[in-house]
């Protein structure tokens, strides 16, 4: 993750410095208007919201589940997962990281209140963490709090192990008032919505809640400046065709859906309409069963790897909502840094050819057009998806075709229920599947996701499906992690690099988007291609800064 300051303007009147003190227009006194006149609709297809709970730090709250909460409690910075992947100072004036990144100092912006008109403080980030730290909260971010103290407006966060590879986790942590908090008996549980609880110092404030919609309305004394937008709905629809009907007739004007057909069912509707497809570090990735035949060879694996058309994943499977993944490296353009020079030009391409070469090479041959192995067995596996994930169903399908075709693989399409499939990738019983990778800003997100045993507990595997196990490139993983110098975590990389070229343990596909699905009638100022200072997902932390970024459409 690069560690360097966005200079995005985010409605703050000076730009901000991730290691140094700015001003804002939180400095000064001046109350926070609202310019615009309509609403914006912000929609999810995840049905009815049918229990309240304002409550941040709980995955199944409402809050947290329809991502409202996102707009009424800010974290520290914004760390982009997509453009430059910088960091934002947000709440924090400055946030600036020890060598080894077990160390966070972070300086409390000034001028900021609670919607509630307290003021914000330095014991305020103090006691947001402190919960974690006593126990009061549960750590499931795995912090592993050592120690917080705050002198002055300067707090400074000790773990006790480097958070190198967790930096978002921790600058995205909803920092809470200490005067409300302090008086919950249990933040584990307690839904927040007794009268005045739900406050926070973001842009919007909670006005009213309903099964049917979730209404914000502009934070008046809001520290980032003027609001264009005066009041957010946040509504939920049964299911994707449903979003898709609201989006292209402007009953909702801002979700994150993947959409089929996108420009025909959404674009085509209305010249305003506007769709954001946002690469990030982590990929839709084939992982292979490294423990059992076919996939227990390398050379079958590699062939794979010239076999795949990644282009064809992306403009089928992902209807162009992806950016294809072809380095031999397996990182994508957002990490061409992390890349060694030895790999800079090293790409894989559709090369039947150069696959049949592998296998020959291996031992491999062809009886009647099918691929038989050194064993005298024919190659075959099954590729298994759930149901209903249609660009990986998909993508299934045009792997199976492209195998067949170029290599005589048969390969059997297996689509089951959620349930099965879940069982099947812990347990390791599967062959092959379409998983995503652990994003962590950097090239640690693929390697950790495809080699490291850390993954694996009770026989269960989280990540690393395919059981790779490397004493080496774990140690190499656990130094990247850890390092307390650039040159310790470079050559880190390359035994990690070196591994994955060498081995082909996972084939990633293309690029993990944010996606978001947007309109221009009314405002204007949304991430862009040319601009992607954020993602346009309104589910993201950066829903603050892009609702600051706003302005209305002439």
């Amino acid at each position: 993750m690069r560690l360097r300051t966005s200079l995005v303007a985010a409605g703050i009147a000076t730009a901000l410095v991730l290691t140094g003190c700015a001003g804002g227009s939180g400095d000064d006194d001046s109350s926070t208007e609202t310019t615009g006149t309509a609403a914006l609709t912000i929609a999810k297809p995840d049905g009815a919201i049918t229990t309240e709970s304002n409550n941040p730090y709980l995955g199944d709250s409402s809050a947290s589940k329809y991502a409202y909460g996102k707009a009424i409690f800010e974290p520290l910075a914004l760390v982009n997962p997509t453009g430059d992947l910088g960091t934002t100072p947000w709440l924090a004036e400055s946030v600036t990281w020890n060598d080894d990144y077990t160390q966070l100092t972070a300086v409390a912006r000034s001028g900021v209140k609670w919607s509630d008109g307290e003021d914000f403080t330095a014991d305020d980030i103090a006691f947001s963490f402190t919960q974690v730290l006593d126990g009061k909260i549960n750590d499931t971010n795995a912090f592993d709090l050592k120690g917080v103290t705050v002198d002055g407006d300067t707090v400074t966060i000790d773990f006790n192990s480097s958070k190198y590879t967790q930096q978002a986790r921790v600058l995205h942590y909803p920092i809470v008032p200490e005067h409300i908090w302090a008086d919950i008996a249990d933040p584990n549980t307690d839904p927040l919505t007794g009268e005045g609880q739900a406050v926070g110092t973001g842009p919007y404030v909670l006005d009213s809640w309903t099964t049917e919609s979730v209404t914000l309305t502009a934070n008046p004394d809001y520290w980032g400046g003027d609001l264009a937008v005066p009041e957010l709905h946040y509504v939920s629809y049964g299911d994707n065709a449903a979003l898709t009907t609201a989006l292209a007739t402007g009953e909702a004007d801002w979700a994150q859906a993947f959409i089929p057909q996108i420009q025909d069912s959404y674009l085509s509707a209305d010249p305003d309409n506007k769709f954001l497809a946002s690469p990030t570090a982590g990929a839709g990735t084939l992982f292979m069963n490294l423990q059992t035949k076919p996939f227990n060879d390398p050379a079958l694996r590699q062939a794979l790897a010239w076999t795949i058309d990644r282009q064809a994943y992306v403009d089928i499977a992902r209807e162009g909502a992806s950016e294809a993944v072809w380095s031999v490296t397996g990182l994508g353009t957002l990490l061409q840094d992390e890349v060694l020079p030895e790999y800079a030009d090293q790409n894989y391409s559709v090369d039947v050819d150069m696959a049949r070469e592998v296998l020959t090479d291996a031992g491999y041959t062809w009886e009647d057009e099918k691929l038989v192995d050194p064993d005298g067995e024919a190659v075959t596996f099954s590729i298994s998806v759930p149901a209903g994930w249609s660009d990986w169903n998909t993508e299934q399908a045009l792997i199976a075709e492209e195998l067949k075709e170029g290599l005589g693989i048969d390969v059997k399409v297996d689509q089951p229920d959620w349930g099965g499939w879940d069982a099947a990738r812990q347990e390791g019983t599967f062959q092959a599947i379409i998983h995503w990778l652990e994003d962590t800003g950097n090239a640690y997100g693929l390697y950790t996701s495809a080699m490291d045993p850390k993954w694996i507990v009770d026989d269960k595997a989280q990540f690393n499906f395919g059981r790779f196990d490397d004493p080496a490139v774990t140690e190499a993983l656990n130094t990247y992690a850890n390092a307390s110098s650039e040159a310790d975590r470079e050559a880190a990389l390359a035994v990690m690099q070196k591994a994955f070229v060498e081995n082909v343990p996972v084939i990633p596909l293309g690029a993990h988007p944010l996606l978001g699905e947007f309109n221009t009638r009314n405002y204007v100022g949304w991430p862009s291609e040319e601009d992607p200072y954020a993602s346009a997902d309104p589910t993201q932390p950066a829903v603050v800064q892009i609702l600051t970024e706003l302005q209305p459409a002439e």
